[in-house]
């Protein structure tokens, strides 16, 4: 791990199901909606918020942003981990920001490719 940022593991298929299911739901999300991102986030409770990027005149945020701001209008208190798929190389400090302040700083962020596939598990710290 470095910069707080590690490679997946030579066996990305060994990827919990859990959060093989939000890399998924990020995936379908951006899809969808045809937009550049898709985001999932897992609450303390396991229900999962997902979104895509809002890009309005009056309104812009990343998916990831916009995911954990549904968990938290739907209550959830925590989180145990997110999930973002894009073409981006990170995601931005403002969305790791965003799931460190609802998950704390061990949160795991896990970036995906459009193809659905882990390029990095990525620490909110």
């Amino acid at each position: 791990m470095t910069d707080g940022v590690a490679s997946p593991a030579a066996g990305s298929g060994e990827l919990d199901p859990e959060d093989r299911k939000i890399i998924t739901l990020a995936r379908s999300a951006r899809a969808r909606n045809g937009t550049p991102e898709g985001a999932a986030v897992r609450d303390e409770m396991g229900r999962t918020y997902v979104a895509s990027t809002v890009a309005l005149d009056s309104l812009r945020l990343s998916a990831l942003r916009t995911a954990v701001a549904m968990a938290v209008a739907s209550g959830a208190r925590s989180l145990e981990a997110a999930a973002v798929v894009t073409g981006a190389e990170a995601p931005a400090d403002e969305d790791l920001a965003a799931v460190r302040d609802l998950g704390g700083a061990g949160t795991p962020v896990l970036l995906a490719g459009p193809d659905g596939v882990l390029r990095a598990t990525i620490s909110a710290s």
